[in-house]
């Protein structure tokens, strides 16, 4: 088959066609993607430089997550420091309130409340991790931020630690000895018994008896010992025979005109015997008027019901007092005539710190801190005629708050371990606010390298859009163009009719 042949007008047309068809297609393509420049045909120094901008935003982007990572663990460990501060405060208050009061007790428990502060500082030390990082929890834990490409540009923030209140480079709080427990106990034990003087008054003379003349000697005798009273020389009148029957440690002495009787109420925790020897010439006496005997004045223990007043250790008007270790007197009790022992064991269980149990004749006590019972009665707790000392002590080991010293050295501790906190505080918001600032700054930078690669490729939608229509109209043009050149060409055949 021959060549077709076309003529110059409809080739000339026809290419005009064809090119402005592939230009449409272009602009198509660039309306589509958005795109400029789509593949490094387009324009290659264009295409590879915004590749490399964009490639390095992305790496930039990548650091980016990093950073926030790196701004959200710096944050936790901020507020775990902002609330331990509150808590190392909670403890100085604390601190600040134990030296308000004297009362080892109320001492020994704000050294408990102290105690539980430092643990819950502890646990949230712990708990201020993110992903696995805790800046509060000491070595491994450090914490690298990368700002660059190359790791050049970096910044590493060093942990401290709180996990152990403890430590010298921490914030060095020790927890406080609460101190222990101390027992103690105490008998109360009663008896009487009577002496009859038949005839005398409290200002007669003992000679004034039958049997008795100066130089005999009155003793009294218990598992302590002997005490001697010479007649004429120690006692002379039944005044004197009664004070210094008074002054026996543990017994208590009256003398009844009516009756012409001495009445003993014994304390003592075993039986003393009372008698009269023959040594100045007079006969031997129960100590009284009865001769050849001796008196024995016989004691058991006390009831829950009984009153003290049938003790010796005890009379009406007496004041029962307890102080602790610092010298603070919690509580005190007027003793009358019918105050029981079991008044007694429950004055002494109202105190704070302090338990008292009762039972056969015996008050044992707990405490959970020391504590003295005394009373004003010097025969109380003098369990001897040889006794040395009426006060019921329970020795406990001291709290280390039991001192103002002992608070003053914790609350200085205390205030060194708010600057620490302060410093570690402040470290960490300097570290906090560089990453936050370059962080800042990536986002920009990213931003910078994002539009220049786009100013490289990215088509002016405008333009292209004109463009199109300006291809539209052209082709449009080039096919009536097309059109009448054929036509011109049809008009040959007219010369054949």
């Amino acid at each position: 088959m021959p060549d077709i042949v076309l003529s110059s007008a409809v080739r000339d047309n026809l290419l005009s066609l064809k090119e402005t068809a592939d230009l449409r297609s272009v602009t198509q393509t660039r309306l589509a993607t958005g795109l400029k420049v789509n593949t490094a045909l387009d324009n290659p120094n264009s295409y590879f430089t915004a590749q490399s901008l964009n490639d390095r935003a992305s790496d930039l982007s990548n650091l980016l997550d990093n950073m926030g990572q790196a701004v959200q663990t710096i944050r936790a460990a901020d507020k775990g420091l902002t609330s331990i501060t509150k808590l190392v405060e909670s403890a100085k208050a604390i601190a600040n309130q134990a030296l308000q009061t004297s009362s080892e007790y109320e001492r020994k428990l704000y050294t408990s409340q102290y105690n539980e502060l430092l643990t819950q500082i502890e646990d949230m030390a712990r708990d201020a991790g993110y992903k696995g990082k805790n800046l509060l929890a000491g070595m491994g834990n450090e914490l690298k931020v990368i700002f660059n490409e190359d790791s050049t540009s970096n910044l590493t923030v060093n942990p401290v630690d709180f996990t152990d209140t403890s430590l010298d480079d921490g914030l060095n709080l020790d927890d406080l000895d609460a101190g222990g427990t101390g027992t103690s106990s105490f008998n109360l034990f009663g008896g009487q018994t009577t002496l009859t003087l038949t005839g005398l008054q409290a200002s007669s003379n003992l000679t004034d008896l039958a049997d008795w003349s100066n130089g005999d000697v009155v003793t009294i005798t218990d598992s302590s010992g002997t005490t001697s009273l010479t007649v004429g020389t120690d006692i002379t009148t039944v005044q004197d025979y009664l004070d210094a029957l008074n002054g026996l440690n543990g017994v208590h002495a009256s003398f009844d005109e009516a009756t012409d009787a001495i009445t003993l109420t014994s304390g003592l925790d075993n039986t003393a015997y009372i008698s009269k020897d023959n040594a100045g010439g007079g006969t031997a006496t129960d100590g009284g008027a009865t001769g050849g005997t001796t008196t024995s004045l016989t004691v058991t223990a006390l009831s829950s019901t009984a009153t003290l007043i049938t003790s010796g250790g005890f009379q009406a008007g007496d004041t029962i007092t307890i102080t602790d270790g610092n010298g603070f007197e919690p509580a005190s009790l007027e003793i009358d005539g019918e105050t029981t022992v079991e008044d007694l064991v429950k004055f002494i269980n109202n105190v704070k710190g302090l338990d008292a149990t009762f039972s056969g004749g015996g008050i044992s006590l707990i405490g959970e801190v020391s504590f003295d019972i005394t009373s004003s009665n010097t025969d109380f707790n003098r369990t001897t005629l040889g006794s040395t000392s009426g006060t019921v002590g329970l020795s406990a080991a001291s709290s280390e708050f039991k001192s103002d010293t002992d608070i003053n050295r914790t609350l200085q501790a205390i205030n060194a371990a708010l600057d620490e906190l302060r410093s570690a505080a402040r470290s960490m918001g300097t570290a906090l606010s560089t990453v936050e600032i370059r962080t800042d700054f990536t986002k920009k930078l990213i931003n910078t390298l994002e539009v220049g690669a786009g100013n490289l490729t990215i088509a002016d939608m405008n333009e292209e859009g004109a463009n199109m229509l300006a291809l539209q109209t052209r082709q449009q043009l080039s096919s009536t163009a097309l059109s009448l050149a054929n036509q011109a060409d049809q008009s040959v055949l007219s010369l054949f009719g």
